[in-house]
């Protein structure tokens, strides 16, 4: 094999690794995958980098990086196989978008605030996109979201339109209805119906998160850490006995 050992490797090392392993005398695993395959690696990789963010491990995160980073070369990789794309036109496409929806920075477009700014990006991005209606914004944000996450990018856009706009009151109205509603059906115990008045629930609350500029992902994982704890604390006072 000509490769040759270094004490400190760059992304073009990265790339060369990763070509070698998808060769034909390379790793057995690595010739075989495919996008499909190593799907749930890139978001698992992706999830690990956050922890090490949500740590302040700057040791992990420096880990973690590198790969989410393996993960973009490796589906590369696969596409250069097929003579469609390359790591380059990768690197190529996203200097150009960030060039393009950074008017302010490198034309002469006037964007003194952050809300400017993100108004502008939001703007081009709609426009490179072809999205010039209600519906093809909406179905634009992806559908592998987490689904907290979805309901508030789509209200957020819905409400940019003109939909959905509503106050404090008025969502907490909402919900208040929305929990009578899913109340009175597990009462009946039709289960279709408990399955639909559940996710109009949980649709309210993350308009009345919108509102109250939470974030309803964050809130939502802070219970379930307060609730390790708390199962944690009582095992401990117990013994660890069940």
């Amino acid at each position: 094999m000509d490769f040759k050992e270094k004490e400190r490797y760059n992304i073009d090392d990265l790339r060369e690794i990763v070509a070698i392993l998808r060769s034909e005398n390379g790793c057995p695993w690595d010739k075989v995958q495919t996008h499909k395959s190593i799907r749930r690696d890139f978001l698992e990789e992706t999830y690990e980098v956050l922890e090490a963010i949500d740590n302040d491990d700057r040791v992990l995160l420096r880990e973690e990086l590198g790969d989410v980073l393996l993960q973009v070369v490796f589906h590369s990789q696969i596409e250069q196989e097929q003579n469609n794309f390359n790591f380059d036109d990768v690197a190529n496409d996203i200097c150009h978008k960030l060039i393009l929806r950074h008017p302010h920075v490198f034309a002469d477009t006037k964007a003194d605030t952050v809300d400017k700014v993100l108004e502008n990006w939001e703007s081009i991005k709609q426009t490179e996109k072809h999205r010039e209606t209600l519906e093809q914004r909406l179905e634009s944000v992806p559908k592998t979201f987490p689904a907290l996450m979805r309901a508030d990018k789509v209200q957020k856009r819905a409400e940019k339109e003109g939909y959905y706009k509503k106050e404090k009151d008025e969502a907490l109205k909402e919900f208040k209805d929305k929990a009578q509603s899913f109340e009175k059906a597990v009462s009946e115990g039709e289960n279709q119906k408990i399955e639909s008045e559940l996710g109009d629930l949980l649709f309210s609350l993350v308009s009345i998160s919108r509102i109250l500029e939470q974030d309803c992902e964050k809130v939502l994982t802070n219970s379930i850490e307060k609730f390790i704890n708390i199962l944690v604390g009582v095992e401990k006072s117990a013994g660890g006995i069940r």
